[in-house]
């Protein structure tokens, strides 16, 4: 047909052009993959051939001069082919088992820039949101967070010690852009507090019927407001409805949301989107606030680090945090984590019969 050699410039152009030839030969006929050591998978196709794939852990948001020097890399080892996994690792495809070696050697050699794990029963690179760096109503950073948490579990992205492998990710607000509803643990951003109104300025930069059709709750009503001894037209937030997701401060620049004192971070774990032995399950709350601390945020990292702990402690081998937890119970789990049980735990939702337990079964 026609349309099969039809040139466009729209959409992505086809991922086959870009595989290694080994791969493009091999396609749909790879017979079985094996981790040879932390950060390196040798796959084997049906004909016999082999690629090994060597992760390194990197960053969401890089410079030009750190892109081109995994480029210079990968053309050294692997005739220019690498690929980016969706937790931001790279993976260097080499298809000479001979470059291998000299791969991981020139990799370490530079000290933690391009650090070799995130594979198997370990904690793999965190997928993340935007944060103060592009998005408009971040509670927290992503970029930061994620740097701080992964410098502290350094040891668990090199090794393979852990019962299975833990997924974390990282939202910088409700409206989640990132996959903490289903993660091993979850670090997400939250407001408390409604949006400042900005009364002097708003119906300048601002259409108000649109900043008040944005609002999901319907919190956001039109308003005339005295400036001085001038009176403006301007909006009023019902606070008891307002959900703090940021809709009205995107249609109107007049209604910030973020707030030093109000915003924060709050934990979630026993979350998976894997069907293996259990079903998928929702991430649920474990720790409902920690303060916004930047540059390092150590309570943040400190409470992570105690869920993962406890984790690798207590759980059976190849047991999610999910799974543990429910056979462990959650009275169990706040015990062994040290993590204070608090009113914001219990779900109050108007629909959330089906989330209760409806037994009398305990776990002490």
């Amino acid at each position: 047909m026609a349309e099969e050699k039809r040139v466009t410039d729209i959409g992505p152009p086809d991922y086959k052009k870009f595989l290694p030839p080994v791969i493009q030969e091999n396609f749909g006929k790879w017979k079985y993959h094996e981790t040879l050591e932390p950060g390196v998978l040798m796959h084997v196709a049906e004909s016999g051939a082999t690629i090994y794939s060597v992760r390194v852990g990197a960053t969401r948001v890089m410079s030009v001069d750190h892109i081109r020097e995994i480029c210079e890399i990968a053309d050294k080892y692997c005739d220019g082919y690498l690929r980016f996994t969706t937790r931001n690792n790279i993976e260097f495809l080499v298809s000479d088992k001979n470059k291998l070696e000299p791969l991981k050697n020139d990799l370490r050699s530079r000290g933690n820039k391009f650090p070799i794990g995130g594979t198997g029963a370990g904690i793999t690179n965190i997928v993340h949101t935007q944060g103060w760096l592009h998005c408009h109503t971040p509670a927290i950073d992503a970029s930061g967070v994620v740097k701080a948490v992964m410098d502290d579990l350094y040891e668990y992205f090199t090794s393979m010690k852990l019962p299975a492998h833990v997924r974390i990710s990282l939202a910088c607000c409700l409206n989640m852009c990132g996959a903490v509803h289903c993660s091993d643990i979850s670090i997400l951003g939250i407001h408390r507090k409604p949006p400042l109104i900005e009364h002097e300025r708003l119906d300048a930069i601002c259409e108000i019927p649109l900043a008040i059709a944005a609002c999901p709750t319907a919190a956001i009503k039109p308003a005339k407001v005295k400036v001085g001894d001038k009176e403006v037209k301007s909006v009023a937030v019902n606070n008891d409805r307002c959900m703090f997701c940021g809709n009205c401060y995107t249609m109107c620049a007049a209604m910030p949301l973020a707030d030093h004192e109000g915003d924060g971070i709050a934990l979630w774990v026993g979350g998976k989107v894997s069907n293996t032995r259990t079903p998928p399950t929702f991430s649920k709350l474990a720790v409902p606030f920690l303060p916004n601390e930047p540059p390092r945020w150590p309570s943040t990292v400190k409470a992570i680090r105690q869920i993962v702990e406890a984790y690798a402690a207590g759980a059976k081998k190849y047991e999610r945090i999910a799974e543990w937890i429910a056979r462990i119970g959650w009275e169990r789990f706040f015990e062994v984590t040290g993590i204070e049980f608090k009113h914001q735990h219990i779900d109050d939702y108007r629909l959330a019969m089906t989330t209760w337990r409806t037994t009398t079964q305990f776990k002490f």
